[in-house]
């Protein structure tokens, strides 16, 4: 029983001090040894020297490659201006009579292109603020359309997306980005249909009661590029006056595509046909892991694609990069912080499961629907994503700890691992966004709005929406099975 007390304890600590600011990196291995210390028998150095650090390690092996060229690759997007030119590109295509739709396509687009969801709410906003501006939509919807863009269907749901929330299970299930696609399709459509009704509906409504933008002096004009740059840099928008969407040029926009539509397609080429192609059987051997392809190809795919990507941005962006080495420098060093914070909660999860008292856990967790592990996944990565406030993070601890279980379950149950996966990642992509989630908080700090003002529209697009997703996914795949 103390050992339960210990779990607990070092969980709610974890989610309380994390909002509260506390780096991850400090607190993962702080929590995990106060878990540690109320188990009976349960040696602490050894806790965080054999569990803790192996564990971190291990994920730190699987995944840097991923964060390295995904960081390198929005940097690039940013700074060459690509990002701006797509968004811009979609808004003045859609036109502000459809001023939420735009911003939310606008931020698929790129995350589903690989660009970081950070990156993109900074080269978004300027974009966003003028669009609801000129429109006279409420300021205070614009978190909760960028939220939608880039914190749900793009990031979980959509078949070969490249972010990491979408990789991660690839390993433990021997799956591509693609796993799942008519699933997956589905459970985006939800989010996507839904949460662009519901601000559609709230904009709506906010005009019919005479509420518009609102005051606000920050507004930045779509004419002034150093008003992005410096909204990037400092994380708020220059004080300046707004304006319309610019016309753009359909050439900038073809340009500024190409590599995104490279990420996708060659993602695609590598996973399903170039790589199962290959002879890869020297990765029985020993000193290549004693593996298979089947469990490498997805992350294979990623690397590839990402790598490919970038080359194409540098050949044509290279006019506009004109600080190319700082920029590079820039993209690698921002991708060390998110990976070993992950990494970091990776170790956690070990040093949880290692403990006499997650063995109780585990199986009230399993025991939830024996027969279907896909109810006892949903629950379970939701909770741990919940906890940490971390996708990547929750979905971490409860494949390194439960990941083998789950896997022999839907093998036992006729489960397809594709089909593991894409709940796996769909189930990410709910309670994570609860009010201390670091991407929630960023989000509302480059809008400078409040959890007061924004938050209850993130909650519904971000959480609740992809919830009910998630519950349809399920059901569809307990019915039909996977497609």
């Amino acid at each position: 029983m103390s050992s339960i007390l210990g779990i607990v304890l070092a969980l709610v600590l974890l989610m309380a001090l994390a909002y509260r600011g506390v780096s991850v990196l400090i607190l993962a291995p702080l929590m995990a040894l106060l878990a540690a210390l109320f188990t009976p028998g349960a040696p602490l150095l050894a806790s965080y020297t054999q569990v803790f650090m192996p564990a971190l390690g291990s994920f730190v092996i699987a995944f840097f490659p991923l964060f390295l060229l995904g960081a390198v690759f929005g940097k690039l997007m940013e700074a060459s201006g690509a990002a701006r030119i797509i968004a811009q590109g979609i808004v003045t295509g859609l036109g502000e009579q459809r001023a939420v739709l735009a911003i939310v396509l606008a931020c698929a687009v790129l995350t589903y292109g690989g660009v970081s969801l950070f990156v993109v709410a900074f080269a978004v906003y300027p974009i966003a603020a003028a669009l609801f501006r000129h429109a006279d939509v409420p300021k205070r919807l614009i978190p909760g359309t960028i939220a939608l863009g880039a914190f749900t269907f793009t990031m979980t749901a959509l078949p070969g997306t490249p972010a990491i929330q979408n990789a991660i299970p690839m390993p433990y299930f021997g799956t591509t980005p693609f796993a799942a696609p008519g699933l997956g399709l589905i459970g985006g459509v939800v989010m996507l249909v839904l949460g662009t009704l519901w601000l559609t509906r709230r904009a709506a409504r906010a005009r019919d009661q005479g509420e518009g933008y609102g005051d606000d002096a920050d507004a930045p004009a779509l004419d002034d590029p150093a008003n992005a740059s410096k909204a990037s840099a400092t994380g708020r928008p220059a004080n300046v006056p707004s304006a319309p969407p610019l016309a753009f040029s359909g050439h900038a926009f073809a340009l500024a595509m190409a590599p995104v539509v490279l990420v996708i397609a060659l993602n695609y080429a590598l996973a399903t046909w170039v790589f199962p192609s290959l002879n890869t059987a020297y990765l029985a051997e020993a000193r290549f892991g004693a593996t298979h392809i089947n469990n490498l190809r997805g992350i294979w795919a990623v690397i590839g694609a990402l790598s490919a990507a970038i080359v194409l941005l540098l050949v044509l962006q290279r006019r506009h990069l004109t600080t190319l080495v700082p920029t590079l420098e820039a993209g690698a060093t921002s991708s060390v912080l998110p990976l070993l914070n992950t990494a970091s909660q990776v170790g956690f999860g070990a040093v949880i499961a290692s403990l006499a008292g997650f063995t109780l856990i585990r199986d009230a967790v399993l025991g939830i629907a024996p027969g279907n592990p896909l109810v006892s996944m949903s629950i379970a990565v939701n909770i741990l994503a919940g906890i940490t406030g971390s996708a990547s993070g929750g979905m971490s601890i409860a494949l390194q700890t439960l990941g083998d279980t789950w896997l022999a379950m839907g093998q036992a149950a006729g489960i397809a691992p594709d089909l593991l996966h894409r709940v796996t990642a769909i189930a990410t992509g709910g309670l994570d966004a609860l009010p201390h989630n670091g991407a929630v908080i960023t989000l509302l700090g480059i809008c400078g709005l409040s959890h007061r003002k924004s938050y209850f529209d993130i909650f519904m697009v971000a959480v609740a929406f992809p919830l009910l997703a998630l519950v349809a996914v399920v059901t569809l795949g307990t019915v039909f099975g996977s497609f």
